[in-house]
């Protein structure tokens, strides 16, 4: 796998949240022999025993059962060993969901995306009132939730800052994940560790965001710039698929680029689905954008 991604010309990779508990010595062997280097590792990796698929939500600290939480904490502190033993400084986190029951608030809101393809939702006023309508169902049901992922992580950074792991966390898609996209800067203040965590910007979640007028996709990259430390670089296309090659979507990747420092880790992010040509493309436009960026 890594060999694979080594003759791509890629030096640098982050280890994401699909690696199954047989990969990792060969993870550790090529590793060890110089074939790559580890950027960054997207929690949870190796997979926890028995999970068998791509499952970051698979435990979460905003759950509401005790034994959960706490199994996010054991298999997220498994993850930074883990990227510590592979020379890795960044660790992007999921941070939990606001749960329901019944009447999820986001359900209204994919139907009426589905039976209006192309509609400018953002100057949409039926569109509007719905999405206040689930905004506020939303907000009223957040607190107990957000209260157990800020515990978890209180719980989790002293740990993450011993392994010298620094902890990101990632912007999310579904309407209903957290944390909610105001909330980004308030979170990593309130840790009180700011140097030993950051914001994540995933582009694709973000554009996602944009089309169903929950954010502007450039004032949310600039309320977070200070403590911006990664991206997840991918597209996504007009009828909103996201992970696809660099530059095939509508996402802006100049205005994207602005916002790149040099401290921060740039990963390419695409769907499996994507050809190894297509792969090469997305690499050689980063690499554009990088000359552009910093000369």
């Amino acid at each position: 796998m890594l060999q694979e991604m080594a003759a791509l010309g890629f030096e640098w990779v982050e280890l994401s949240h699909g690696i199954k508990v047989v990969l990792v010595p060969g993870i550790l062997k090529a590793v060890a022999e110089g074939v790559v280097k580890i950027a960054s590792v997207h929690n949870f990796c190796p997979l926890p025993t028995g999970v068998t698929h791509a499952a970051p939500n698979h435990y979460m600290p905003s759950a509401t059962d005790a034994r959960e939480r706490d199994m996010w904490l054991r298999q997220s502190k498994r993850t930074i060993d883990f990227a510590h033993q592979v020379h890795a400084t960044k660790l992007v986190l999921h941070l939990g969901a606001v749960e329901f029951f019944w009447f999820n608030p986001a359900r209204p809101l994919d139907r009426y995306l589905e039976a209006h393809p192309g509609v400018d939702l953002v100057g949409d006023p039926v569109y509007h009132k719905l999405l206040q309508k689930s905004l506020k169902r939303l907000a009223d049901r957040q607190p107990r939730y957000w209260k157990n992922t800020q515990e978890g992580l209180a719980a989790l950074l002293p740990y993450a800052e011993q392994k010298g792991i620094k902890l990101g966390f990632e912007n999310r898609e579904k309407f209903e994940e957290l944390p909610l996209d105001a909330d980004h800067g308030e979170l990593i203040a309130a840790t009180g560790k700011p140097a030993a965590c950051g914001y994540w910007h995933d582009t694709g979640h973000a554009q996602i965001k944009d089309r169903m007028g929950l954010l502007k996709h450039r004032d949310h990259l600039a309320r977070n710039a200070a403590h911006t430390i990664g991206f997840h670089l991918h597209d996504v296309s007009a009828d909103g698929r996201d992970h696809q090659a660099i530059g095939s979507g509508q996402i802006d990747f100049n205005m994207i680029s602005s916002f790149w420092r040099p401290e921060h880790t740039l990963v390419i992010e695409l769907s499996p689905r994507v050809t190894q040509a297509e792969v090469l493309s997305s690499k050689q436009r980063v690499e554009a954008l990088l000359a552009a960026r910093f000369a």
